[in-house]
């Protein structure tokens, strides 16, 4: 009996090993996480969604059948799995599908989930895609792909079938949930083919170090990463470069480099140092051909580091920013400074420079001037004029030709000051120059933030939208824009709504990062017609997934520091008839539509007394005795125009 019970044992291991034979297990495959805009314009990184139990994404293109005939049932795979977090996507790698068409696709076949538009081909490329409608399944947890292939038999080119004979992707996810392997299979994918130009893939092969990969890196980033810059390292020759050649190419694929968040389909700006999508093509790919040397010299070993002098020339007047001592280690708040103002009579300043004591240590500057009664005592943000803002390979103080401000001899400067430690101790004794013009301009620039300083934002939410807006009563020219947030910032847009109803995003940042405060000069004013009102949408995440989040679990409420959070936007802008000679810009008028825009909750143009905040009750109840017109109980700009006047 011992030698039958042995046999049968003997026999069924012979079975077990004979079927796994006939089997053969798809081994899961790393994936290296990457960042993409959406059709919407919204930003997607990979890995932010490690809360689901797989990615499943579905490879796209225009106008092909098989994938009209096949995503009805890649969306039935979140019904089907329901008690399962699965998060669908698309990706669309299409040398010939622009980001608008992809839209104009999506809106016709009603499909409301993400499309990834890959307009580099970067990720499509290294993922090896080659035709549309192949699934892949990620799991997030341990960043691999576990499943590729096609969705099923279902749909081919000659027909489909009403039921499919082989579910591949519903059967390796059922494989998945139940911690079995899963069954690789022959089933050719009968997608479109992608368009990868091969042209294009001959032109890469032959890049080279010296002619093409040094001239972007100095271009584009050796203004931060050189041995004086902000940059952790510095790009000093061949081989740092081909030692970081692995974490370039990561931070090109997120985008977090270089650090320009603006989407590039909306808006042309003047200080614009993104890289271009045949840069972005000509670096990951020589990255991925293995960084070769190649032939010729080293352009980055005879490039000297940035020199610290007045690039403008010798400024008129020179303002030194009292010593700051930097730890070596830790988050700093902002720090606010107040300069006097060493004139005792007016100018007009048409430019500033900056001369920064440790270029290391300081991520960013913003100066302007004001009256001190202009100031409210919590309050040490510029009020009146702006000035310059500086940034590593940023410096943007110089106005447009014929523009200018007046800088009072009552005035004082207010600067705002962000430091990041690096590692050692030191200290900071940043310079500014001030450059005047010898006869008044011929405009104006003007200075007004839009903000919302009432916001709260609910623990442990994702996606929380906080909105406000500016009215323009004269017509106006925009030149800057600047969103800012904190840790929990995660997009901003500013959208321009006429006086006919019609709205234009004007500026999006899909991808918010507070580490660099970014403004937006415009290559060309943007015209404001008056009755025009510009709308400031950020969107906060304040949930465990956003990984710079210091705590979920708290309502988030406004505040200079880095704990509690800012809904801001300063502006800049022309108004269109004014000049020295003609003064029409009304500060108490710009800082009652600031409030009304930032009280107006839901956004319908009217101020109620519910809206108005405790803190406001007592001013605005005179506001609302005298200029409450119509007794309707709420007023609309132009009666509250006239009520404060």
């Amino acid at each position: 009996m011992k030698n039958f019970k042995l046999f049968l044992k003997l026999i069924s291991l012979f079975f077990l090993l004979s079927c796994s034979r006939n089997h053969d297990y798809f081994i899961p495959v790393p994936i290296d996480n990457f960042r993409l805009l959406d059709h919407f314009g919204n930003s997607h990184e990979l890995f932010y969604y490690d809360d689901a139990d797989v990615i499943a994404i579905m490879v796209h293109g225009n106008g092909c059948p098989i994938v009209q005939n096949s995503f009805l049932d890649f969306l039935e795979l979140k019904r089907k799995f329901k008690s399962n977090n699965i998060k669908l996507f698309f990706i669309n790698s299409n040398l010939q599908d622009t980001r608008e068409s992809i839209a104009n696709n999506a809106n016709e076949w009603a499909i409301d989930i993400p499309i990834l538009v890959d307009d580099d081909q970067l990720i499509g490329r290294s993922l090896n895609l080659t035709r549309t409608a192949e699934i892949l399944i990620i799991d997030p947890k341990k960043k691999a792909i576990i499943y590729r292939g096609a969705l099923s038999d279902r749909v081919h080119y000659e027909g489909q079938k009403d039921v499919a004979d082989n579910p591949y992707v519903e059967n390796a996810l059922e494989a998945f949930f139940s911690g079995k392997k899963i069954i690789k299979n022959d089933y050719e994918n009968q997608g479109c083919l992608i368009n990868f130009s091969e042209e294009e893939k001959y032109n890469l092969k032959n890049i080279s170090y010296t002619d093409d990969i040094a001239p972007i890196l100095i271009n584009k980033c050796f203004n931060c990463h050189n041995d004086n810059g902000i940059g952790p390292w510095s790009m000093s020759n061949f081989s740092m470069i081909k030692g970081f050649s692995p974490m370039i190419r990561e931070v090109i694929r997120l985008k977090r480099m270089p650090p320009w968040d603006a989407d590039p389909k909306i808006g042309k700006w003047s200080n614009d140092f993104s890289l271009s999508s045949d840069e972005k093509k000509i670096l990951v790919n020589w990255i991925e051909m293995g960084s070769p040397r190649g032939e010729g010299i080293d352009p980055l070993e005879r490039i000297s580091t940035p020199d610290n002098t007045w690039k403008k020339g010798d400024p008129d007047l020179i303002l030194d920013v009292p010593k700051f001592n930097i730890p070596a280690t830790g988050n700093l708040p902002y720090r606010y400074v107040q300069i006097d103002n060493p004139l005792d009579h007016d100018v007009w300043v048409t430019a500033a420079d900056v001369k920064v004591g440790d270029p290391k240590a300081i991520h960013h500057l913003y100066a302007g001037f004001s009256n001190p009664k202009n100031i409210r005592s919590n309050d040490q943000r510029t009020r009146d004029n702006f000035l310059v803002a500086w940034s590593p390979g940023s410096d943007l103080g110089e106005m447009p030709e014929g523009v200018g401000v007046l800088l009072r001899k009552d005035d004082k400067i207010f600067l705002e000051m962000h430091y990041v430690t690096y590692g050692k101790k030191s200290f900071d004794e940043t310079k500014i120059g001030i450059y005047f013009s010898k006869s008044p301009p011929e405009k104006i620039m003007r200075y007004t933030d839009i903000r919302d300083e009432y916001m709260e934002i609910p623990a442990n939410t994702k996606n929380h939208l906080i909105s406000s807006y500016h009215v323009f009563d004269h017509d106006a020219h925009l030149l800057m824009l600047t969103p800012h947030s904190h840790f929990r910032g995660k997009s901003s847009k500013f959208i321009l709504q006429y006086p006919n109803g019609n709205k234009e995003v004007i500026l999006s940042v899909p991808d918010y990062d507070y580490n660099w405060q970014l403004t937006y000069h415009f290559d060309t004013p943007k015209s404001v017609p008056a009755g025009s009102i510009l709308h400031y949408q950020t969107t906060f995440d304040n949930s465990k997934f956003n990984k710079k989040n210091p705590d979920p679990n708290k309502i988030i409420y406004w505040g200079e520091q880095l704990e509690n959070e800012m809904h801001y936007a300063p502006i800049t802008f022309l108004w269109d008839d004014e000049t020295p000679e003609n003064l029409i810009h009304n500060p108490n008028r710009v800082e009652f539509a600031r409030l009304m825009g930032a009280i107006d909750d839901n956004t319908d143009y009217f101020i109620e007394q519910s809206e108005v905040p405790k803190i406001l009750k007592s001013l605005f109840y005179k506001i609302f005795f005298r200029g409450d017109a119509n007794k309707d109980d709420k007023l609309n700009h132009d009666e509250l125009m006239l009520a404060i006047e």
